[in-house]
């Protein structure tokens, strides 16, 4: 019988990737270092089914450091150890149980995975975002770039890119003219304030209200002279029909930025702000998740973002937001009122983005890290040259910081007893 074409059983070529001898193919490799486990993102791996070049998370810990900071430590079975700053200011017993509740998860895990943990985490909560969550996040996602960044002998920003600068601009804090002067000799070139007041801020002011805190950011104008950036922090605790008249009178100094004019959340109220004033508005230190800051970004209600990396969602977070800024032609400028690690981080942040503009602290880690950060004449911190991070914490120096009660101001109007934000 004369062979058809319909009866023939043709062998594809040698060397023809086919979808049945390419899945043989990976499921021959499955067991060497070329590629991870199938099994490596779903389940706890044990150390019976561990591979050549994988790493595992062993254990987790928090320390509560004066004088109001958490520190976390991520050790790893390579002896590889990643920090990370966890902050809810006033929260911190809640910050260190939320860690603990996400231990189960993390321990066995690969900590390299760092975007796939960011995730899982957040989205298997169910009820996602909010201050609790995202702060926990924020803190054990520090501690795994650091890690990754060691473990392949890299700092963080080269990771993200490779720098986009090699120091970043920083500020310190004055409220009056002496503190100016002082800020000047340090080497600052970016100051920022508050609102100078006698009595807590009520809803409408008087004249004298206005007169005192402009006359106060007047003072700090004549002192830093017109090369001083100087912001000026409103800390939502000045209400809009305040802020409104506050603002035009602050005009004539060209502050660098007014910062929260409102609450945060108000964003269509923030955004009405904005349009009354050519000066900079500010905002983000209570916002969290890339989801927070759409809306003001969309609304227009501040050109200048400041998300915070311990709140926020860490590097991994802090970076979209920064990229959807940049979308909006915003800046971005990382809101830091914490410790060292904190620091390190917004600095590789501001090392691996083009929009950044400033970068808050209120340390440069002297007794807290083996070498802390430096002042440059030109008021600028040096970008970190080591691997992940790029620092050490001092472990003898710390002994005598561990553990606080620190919790946040109660503060309340003295002329009727009435509560007022802090």
């Amino acid at each position: 019988m004369k062979k058809t074409e319909k009866n023939i059983k043709r062998k594809p070529p040698t060397g023809l990737v086919t979808r049945r001898n390419a899945i043989q193919s990976v499921l021959g490799l499955a067991g060497t270092s070329l590629l991870l486990p199938l099994s490596s993102y779903a389940e706890k791996p044990t150390p019976t089914n561990f591979k050549a070049g994988e790493v595992r998370i062993t254990k987790l810990e928090t320390f509560l450091v004066k004088p109001r900071w958490i520190f976390l430590k991520i050790h790893t079975d390579a002896g590889v150890v990643g920090l990370g700053e966890p902050l809810l200011e006033g929260r911190a017993l809640t910050i260190q149980t939320a860690i603990k509740e996400l231990e189960p998860y993390l321990i066995g895990k690969d900590p390299r995975h760092v975007v796939h943990h960011w995730q899982a985490i957040y989205r298997h909560a169910f009820y996602r975002g909010g201050p609790i969550l995202t702060s926990a996040l924020s803190g054990i996602d520090h501690a795994l770039w650091d890690i990754k960044g060691k473990l392949l002998g890299v700092p963080v920003y080269e990771l993200f890119g490779g720098p986009t600068r090699d120091r970043v601009r920083i500020y310190g804090r004055a409220s009056n003219a002496e503190d100016m002067k002082k800020r000047k000799q340090e080497g600052y070139t970016v100051i920022k304030t508050g609102v100078a007041k006698k009595q807590p801020a009520r809803i409408v002011e008087n004249p004298a209200f206005i007169q005192y805190a402009s006359d106060n950011f007047a003072s700090l104008r004549e002192a830093g002279g017109p090369e001083m950036d100087i912001g000026i922090d409103f800390h939502g605790s000045i209400s809009p029909q305040t802020a409104k008249v506050l603002i035009k009178e602050l005009e004539q100094y060209q502050p660098m930025f007014i910062e929260e004019p409102c609450q945060a959340q108000n964003v269509d109220v923030m955004a009405e702000i904005a349009r009354g004033t050519h000066l900079p508005i500010a905002t983000g230190e209570r916002i969290f998740t890339k989801w927070g800051f759409r809306e003001i970004l969309e609304k227009g209600a501040a050109s200048i973002v400041q998300p915070d990396l311990c709140h926020a969602g860490g590097l991994t977070e802090g970076r979209l937001i920064a990229g959807m800024a940049e979308a909006y032609y915003a800046a971005i400028a990382p809101h830091n009122p914490m410790g060292p690690i904190s620091l390190a981080c917004g600095l590789h942040l501001a090392a691996s983005v083009p929009n950044f503009l400033v970068q808050e602290q209120v340390s440069l880690g002297e007794g807290y890290l083996k070498t802390p950060f430096k002042l440059e004449s030109d008021g600028t911190v040096l970008i970190p040259k080591g691997p992940g991070l790029g620092i050490e914490l001092d472990e003898d120096a710390l002994q005598d910081k561990l553990g606080h009660d620190w919790t946040n101001p109660q503060s309340y109007d003295p002329r009727d007893g009435s509560v007022v934000d802090w």
